[in-house]
C-alpha cells in the first residue's frame, strides 16, 4: 500500500473517530487551564509550561490525534509554514497528542512537518486534554500511521484553542462542530492571533 492511499485511510479513520457525539470542548470566555508538559522542539524535549509561555503573549494550544498521520501532518506542516506570522503577532504554538515524547521528538525535528519550528507535547494519559474537557478515544486496531505502523495510543478530537495573554480562551476552533480541515484550523487560529496584536476585537 503507497504511503498516499494510507494517508487516506487514516484520514477516514479518524474523521470517524472525530464524530463521535458528545464531545465539549472549553467555551470562549472560559479561563484556560494551566498545565506544563514534556514537549518537544527540533528533536529535544523540555519542560513547556503555558504561565511561562502566556508571560510572553498569546497561545495557540492545539490538540490533534496523532504524529504521521495524514491530517495531522497538514496541519503541523502549515503551522511550520506560517509559524513567523505567529511569532510576530507574538503568539507561542504547543501541539498536544498522546505520542511518545520519543515519537515527538522524531515529528518536531522532521522538515516535512514541525521542521523544528514549533514545540509539541506529549499528554499519554489525556491529563491536560481532559482539564479543556476533550475525551481520549481509545485506540482503534487497524489504524496505521503513513509509515505503516500501527498506532497504539488514544486519539483527540483535533481542537485548537486560541488563548489571549490574561489566561482566557478567546476561540475554540472544532473540527467536529466547526467542519474545519486541519490546515483552516491554522488560519483560522492565525487570523484571530493577528487581530489581538492590533488590539481589535475577534
Amino acid at each position: 500500500m503507497n504511503k498516499r492511499i494510507a494517508g487516506a485511510l487514516v484520514s477516514a479513520a479518524m474523521a470517524a473517530l472525530i464524530a463521535v457525539p458528545g464531545l465539549a470542548a472549553l467555551e470562549p470566555g472560559a479561563v484556560a487551564p494551566d498545565f506544563t508538559a514534556t514537549a518537544s522542539q527540533a528533536g529535544k524535549d523540555f519542560t513547556f509550561s503555558l504561565k511561562q509561555a502566556l508571560a510572553k503573549g498569546p497561545v495557540v494550544v492545539y490538540f490533534y490525534p496523532a504524529a504521521y498521520t495524514g491530517g495531522c501532518d497538514l496541519e503541523a506542516h502549515t503551522f511550520a509554514t506560517e509559524k513567523d506570522r505567529f511569532t510576530a503577532a507574538g503568539a507561542t504554538i504547543i501541539g498536544v497528542s498522546a505520542d511518545s515524547i520519543a515519537r515527538l521528538n522524531q515529528f518536531s525535528s522532521d522538515p516535512k512537518y514541525c521542521a523544528g519550528k514549533f514545540a509539541v507535547a506529549s499528554d499519554p494519559d489525556g491529563k491536560i486534554a481532559a482539564q479543556y474537557d476533550l475525551k481520549m478515544m481509545p485506540p482503534q486496531k487497524g489504524v496505521t500511521d503513513v509509515e505503516g505502523k500501527a498506532v497504539t495510543h488514544g486519539f483527540f478530537p483535533r481542537t485548537t484553542f486560541v488563548i489571549d495573554r490574561q489566561g482566557k480562551i478567546v476561540a475554540t476552533l472544532s473540527s467536529k462542530e466547526d467542519h474545519l480541515t486541519p490546515d483552516q484550523h491554522v488560519k483560522r487560529s492565525l487570523a484571530i492571533i493577528e487581530r489581538l496584536h492590533a488590539g481589535k476585537p475577534h
